[in-house]
This record gives C-alpha cells, sequence and structure tokens, in this order.
C-alpha cells in the first residue's frame, strides 16, 4: 500500500444532523501527509438495501412506476428496499419483489454491491438479477400501489431514452443484468 492509498486516520467524529432516515457527521481526518481536514458524511441504515431486476419468463423487465419526493416526479426504476433487522440480502430481495411488483423469484443472482456517493454517503446497495418469477404479494409501506410496467427484454437500450428512467441506481443494475444475461459486451 503506497502512502496515498493509506487510509486517512479518523480522530473524532461527531453526529450534527439527525433524521428518520439519515445522520449527518462531521469527520474529523488526518491523512497521511500529516494534513487535517473536516468532512461530512450522510449515514444511512447500517442494515444496507437491496435493488432487484426482475425478468419475467426470460422475455419482461418488470418495473415500477413510484413517486419520487426528491425530483416530484413518477420515476420508473427497479423495486428497491432496506434490509430488515435478521433479513438476508437476498430474502430482502425476494420480500421487496413481492411488496412491490407482485412476484417472488426462485433464482436470485447478487451482481454487484454498488455505492450511491462514496465521497459523502457511507450507504451501499447490493444489487440483485431476478429470474424464475412467480406470482406472490406482500403487504408493504409504500402510500399508493405501485404501478407495475413490464418492459420488452429485447428493447432494454430503449429504457435508456425514457426520461422517467432517469435513477443512476436503476440504470447501472439494467447494465449489469445485461452483462449478466449476456445481451451486452461488457464495458
Amino acid at each position: 500500500m503506497t502512502e496515498r492509498q493509506k487510509k486517512p486516520e479518523i480522530l473524532h467524529t461527531e453526529v450534527v444532523a439527525r433524521s428518520r432516515l439519515f445522520q449527518i457527521e462531521q469527520v474529523h481526518l488526518r491523512f497521511s501527509n500529516q494534513e487535517e481536514r473536516h468532512y461530512e458524511r450522510m449515514k444511512g441504515a447500517s442494515r444496507g438495501a437491496v435493488m432487484v431486476v426482475p425478468v419475467l419468463n426470460g422475455e419482461w423487465l418488470l418495473l415500477g412506476s413510484e413517486y419520487a419526493a426528491g425530483t416530484h416526479n413518477y420515476e420508473l426504476g427497479f423495486p428497491k428496499g432496506l434490509i430488515d433487522p435478521g433479513e438476508t440480502a437476498a430474502e430482502a430481495a425476494n420480500r421487496e419483489l413481492q411488496e412491490e411488483i407482485g412476484y417472488g423469484a426462485r433464482k436470485l443472482t447478487k451482481l454487484k454491491e454498488l455505492s450511491l456517493a462514496p465521497g459523502y454517503f457511507a450507504s451501499k446497495m447490493q444489487i440483485f438479477l431476478a429470474e424464475d418469477l412467480y406470482e406472490s404479494r406482500l403487504e408493504g409501506d409504500e402510500p399508493e400501489p405501485i404501478e407495475l410496467v413490464p418492459w420488452p427484454l429485447e428493447r432494454w437500450q430503449e429504457l435508456l431514452d425514457m426520461n422517467d428512467f432517469s435513477e443512476g441506481r436503476s440504470v447501472s443494475a439494467l447494465f449489469l443484468a445485461m452483462k449478466q444475461l449476456k445481451l451486452t459486451e461488457s464495458p
């Protein structure tokens, strides 16, 4: 490990703000060259989160249209949510599928763990591909039903042109799933 790759020493951490979902920490750091700085980072649920790319019968991507408060729009995306206490990531992925789009999966493949904005946000999200789907609905915590939007798998690239398919995690998950399904060249 070079000097540049050596992690900074955390001298002090203080919570400066807290909400129902997040806390903001100020972190006092000392770098390997003895330079000291204060950074702020947002921490989400320490349990982590999942996003699932469901493929029905090898022919359809299953997306949901759900209200996003950050953009004040309905956004097209893949099922996602927090990992509940005592739950594995795969169990959370299967639960979110059933809550959000009314399907369970007999086959879940973990594709990758993503960081949203590692410079500021400490949370990670595990991305899964769900196949061999079956109808199954669980009660979720959404304030209104999520509209199920089936999308032809062979037209996956057209999703990238949709104005309401703009969330970076969903775009990344789509490419990871298409790579796994061998429908795209590796980047």
